[in-house]
């Protein structure tokens, strides 16, 4: 604890985060292999893109999270799509006592860590039920997502032109 000038001891705010609640917002899950009407035994070469939204909602301290994913495999050998899986997952978060200027990582970074267990069964039940071995998603950076993301936003911003 610090303490102020006068003596009286300073607490830092207290962190608050709860899941109000989790929800699959859309998914779709195509089996291009079956629809062909193939019967080999194919080794899948999976490519995940993982994208992350947050916004703030009517409620006070309430924000919505979406982790957004698009899942495709296609054949090692000659590169033909197996299957696509999108999924946008969203959940409701009440968060209070993080500073303002920590909020939007905090919303980026935590919120998702504590839905991606969630979103990570989904892609295992969903790719198992559409005749696929199971997909098991490895842990995500969240931490390295997020800069990459504002390494791409600052370079993007540095090469718009100048207005006169």
């Amino acid at each position: 604890m610090a303490e102020t000038e006068n003596g009286a001891a300073q607490q830092a705010p207290q962190l608050k985060m709860n899941v109000l609640t989790q929800f699959v917002r859309d998914m779709s899950f195509e089996n291009i292999l079956a629809q062909k009407g193939s019967s080999a035994n194919p080794q899948p070469d999976v490519q995940v893109q993982v994208n992350l939204d947050a916004k703030k909602r009517a409620a006070d301290n309430q924000f919505e999270v979406a982790i957004k994913l698009n899942i495709t495999a296609k054949n090692k050998d000659d590169g033909a799509e197996m299957f696509i899986l999108e999924m946008d997952y969203a959940g409701v978060f009440h968060v209070e006592g993080v500073p303002e200027d920590q909020l939007h990582p905090f919303l980026l970074i935590e919120c998702p860590r504590m839905l991606f267990p969630f979103v990570r069964r989904i892609v295992s039940d969903v790719t198992r039920d559409g005749g696929f071995p199971p997909l098991n998603l490895e842990t995500i950076d969240f931490v390295a997502l997020y800069r990459a993301e504002l390494a791409r936003r600052a370079q993007e911003q540095s090469e718009q032109p100048v207005a006169n």
